[in-house]
């Protein structure tokens, strides 16, 4: 794996010259933030050695090399899911590919379905802490000291500095910000109303499937994490409707915007 590591990070530092700090992951239908990043440079998946490629429909499957509030980003528009088959070393790969390039932030987005009551499909939820349902960890077997310790310590998964500056952005600019407990399952089916009650009686405010791997991940590689859901369906009991992808993805796309703000003024402050 490390030689699989260096040698995509390799290519990556040929294609592009200066190196980010910060590292960016787009999920379902919140793609359109690469609208935002200037002077950009594309590298689609398949043409980068050792990645994995995307199979979801609304992940475009480019790493994206930019500006975004004034600093030089990575983002990948579009990620890789347990579900479609990968390993979860597969999943987390462009994560180690990022700390072999030295990033040292990671911003991550998802779509979600809340089980929060006080939650409104379209909301925002900046993610506090996480529960991982998956059945493989992505840290299991070998571990490398090169790439962390074997026991890495997850009590600050989610940077508190950085979410109290997104609260307070938020809040200077009247955006409506929930924040919670993630739940990360396994998929691809949505939950059914008796797994929506299971993980809200456990601590979730909302569920998905993906985030919970990387941010991981990211923790054993020591990056600062800033995760958010979009609230696309509800888990709430009463209010659970049938859900599709398309609508996950149109309620994605109607949020987006606001999450990019706080997301770029984030970045704009980090020193």
């Amino acid at each position: 794996m490390l030689t699989k590591i260096k040698e995509t990070a390799t290519f990556i530092k040929g294609r592009v010259g200066e190196m980010p700090r910060i590292a960016i992951i787009l999920g379902t239908g919140l793609g359109e933030l690469v609208h935002e990043i200037d002077n950009k440079e594309e590298i689609p998946y398949e043409s980068i050695p050792n990645f994995p490629l995307s199979t979801v429909e609304g992940h475009s499957g480019k790493l994206i090399f930019g500006e975004l509030g004034g600093k030089k980003v990575i983002a990948m528009q579009g990620r890789f899911h347990y579900y479609e088959g990968y390993t979860m070393q597969e999943v987390t790969f462009p994560i180690r590919v990022f700390q072999s390039l030295g990033i040292q932030y990671l911003f991550v987005s998802n779509a979600a379905g809340g089980m929060n009551g006080s939650f409104d499909i379209g909301d925002i939820m900046l993610i506090d802490d996480h529960i991982n349902t998956f059945p493989e960890h992505p840290l299991r077997g070998k571990n490398y000291k090169e790439l962390g310790v074997r026991f890495p310590d997850m009590s600050n998964a989610y940077d508190k500095d950085l979410r109290l500056l997104a609260m307070q952005i938020a809040k200077e600019n009247n955006i409506k910000l929930q924040h919670g407990v993630y739940v990360g399952t396994q998929g691809p089916t949505f939950e059914t109303p008796a797994e929506y009650n299971w993980f809200r009686i456990i601590g979730g405010d909302a569920v998905g499937m993906s985030t919970v791997p990387e941010v991981i991940v990211a923790n054993h590689a020591k990056m600062k994490v800033l995760a958010f859901s979009i609230i696309t369906d509800l888990g709430v009991i009463g209010k659970i409707v049938e859900v599709t992808h398309e609508d996950v993805q149109e309620a994605a796309k109607v949020a987006q915007p606001k999450m990019a703000f706080i997301m770029q003024e984030v970045i704009r402050n980090i020193k």
